[in-house]
């Protein structure tokens, strides 16, 4: 079974996996495995190239990453020209890792992404999906003193996470399973994954 665990900048999704982790629980980070899979699979530069119509590649044939964001950066037509290229090689990742625990006591793994509510392309993936959230002004503090930034840069990165956003406004939309708010201390926080852990693992018995 795979938790999809998501969640907006600063909500504490990487803590919440970070916690089913201490528990045994594998996390398939995305953003990582993603990053991982441009140097890994053969011929993808190349690919993406293709698709872009514009060339990020270096010369020695692997991913040029700041042509690749130059490309991309407030376009989002490429971005999705992106997204139909590296999505698919995501998925059979994700699947591969995932069947390597098939047959073992691991109750279920997660899925940790940011983006994957706002994409249909891995709908077939999810058994279950837990949001973790908090209030956008408290996850705004968060992410400020988390990466030390600027107020403002931050809250335009929020701002690209429309549907994240939302569900902090109270409007959590159809396939969304469990919610858990981060709006309280770290112990309450853990009572909360531990709560969920039960269900969960109670499910695959």
């Amino acid at each position: 079974m795979t938790l999809v665990v998501t969640g907006g900048i600063g909500g504490g999704k990487s803590l919440v996996c970070s916690m089913f982790a201490g528990k045994g629980i594998p996390v398939y980070d995305s953003d990582s495995r993603t990053k991982a899979l441009y140097d890994s699979v053969p011929d993808l530069p190349r690919r993406i190239s293709q698709v872009l119509g514009v060339d990020v590649c270096a010369s020695d044939g692997t991913l040029n990453r700041s042509k690749l964001a130059e490309a991309v950066f407030s376009d989002t037509q490429k971005l999705e020209l992106l997204e139909s290229a590296v999505y698919p090689e995501v998925k059979k990742d994700f699947l591969k890792w995932r069947d390597s625990f098939c047959g073992t006591d691991v109750p279920f793994v997660i899925m940790e992404s940011a983006v994957i509510l706002e994409k249909p392309f891995f709908r077939d993936v999810m058994d279950a999906v837990l949001v973790v959230d908090a209030p956008v002004q408290l996850r705004l503090e968060r992410a400020v003193l988390r990466d030390r930034a600027d107020a403002d840069s931050v809250r335009q990165r929020m701002d690209r996470q429309k549907l994240l956003n939302e569900i902090s406004s109270g409007k959590v939309p159809t396939g969304v399973d469990f919610v858990i708010m981060n709006d309280g201390d770290i112990d309450s926080l853990s009572r909360e994954v531990d709560r969920l852990f039960s269900l969960l693992a109670q499910k695959k018995k």
